[in-house]
């Protein structure tokens, strides 16, 4: 016995649902420049397919951002001397040291996990499961596989480009952390990964309500896990104000990669259906 598809599910749920995310935005896009990108695209999936085409605007993506990332540290080692860690760093830090107390370091401790090696991964892949499941779509894997693995990138060339030391475990709540202090990738991870949980999940809220509190509630985690690793003392706040930036950049970056593949899915569907109703008129 066969079941019905979901109207959710599929290719058919993604047209359904997520196209309606910025309808009103797309129909007004009319400018020469707006037609000249849906050709430019269309052609791209045309020749690759959507799915391929997804990928590809994903790895042009994470050029830019590791571009970004690399200027971010440039940036960053030509401003932030002895003085710029004296002047904002160090006095943040000596008063998150005065905001300690054993309970309120193990639950912080705890809470910061969540971001952390082990936590993140199992939320990413249990979300990417769950939804690739449910929506039988790869697009929910493949956007969640590409914000870690992106915020990952950005962490690694970061801390292998700035070498920057963490601080002094006299100031800081154990268990230490000893590999290099920029950027916080706690905070990358709170930022690209959660971040793009939370646009799939909007994606198919039907309440102004539920969008609202989704995208509150994955900004709010963003915003304390990247204070919590000042508390701990595992990072400067300079080092959690760059993961707020570059994890923003990289979710942007997907965001548009996805939105791009739904019209270039559309964009197809809709000349199947053209080349279905010329059949039938044959």
């Amino acid at each position: 016995m066969t079941h019905p598809r979901d109207s959710s599910q599929g290719v058919e749920g993604e047209l359904a649902q997520d196209t309606a995310f910025d309808d009103r935005v797309a129909r007004k896009a009319d400018s020469r420049t707006a037609v000249a990108v849906r050709q430019g695209i269309q052609r791209v999936g045309d020749k690759v397919g959507p799915n391929s085409a997804l990928i590809l605007l994903l790895v042009i993506g994470a050029a830019i951002v590791l571009g970004l990332s690399i200027l971010a540290a440039e940036i960053y080692e030509a401003v932030t001397d002895r003085d710029g860690v004296a002047g904002l760093d160090q006095p943040l830090l000596d008063y998150a040291i005065t905001l300690r107390s054993p309970q309120a370091d193990s639950i912080i401790t705890a809470y910061t996990d969540i971001a952390g090696q082990i936590g993140m991964p199992v939320i990413a892949v249990g979300t990417l499961l769950i939804l690739s499941i449910r929506r039988r779509s790869w697009t929910p894997a493949i956007l969640i596989v590409a914000a870690g693995g992106g915020s990952l990138l950005m962490t690694v060339v970061g801390k292998n480009f700035i070498g920057r030391v963490r601080p002094e475990q006299s100031e800081a709540v154990p268990p230490y952390e000893t590999s290099a202090s920029f950027p916080s990738g706690h905070t990358l991870n709170a930022v690209a990964v959660i971040g793009v949980i939370a646009y799939l999940l909007i994606l198919r809220r039907q309440t102004r309500r539920a969008r609202v509190l989704i995208a509150l509630g994955a900004a709010l985690f963003a915003i304390t896990v990247g204070l919590s690793r000042v508390y701990l003392g595992h990072h400067w706040f300079t080092d959690v104000l760059a993961g707020w930036v570059l994890g923003a950049a990289w979710l942007a970056l997907v965001i548009c990669a996805h939105r791009l593949y739904l019209l270039i899915r559309e964009q197809r569907h809709a000349r199947q259906l053209e080349q279905t109703a010329q059949d039938r008129a044959v």
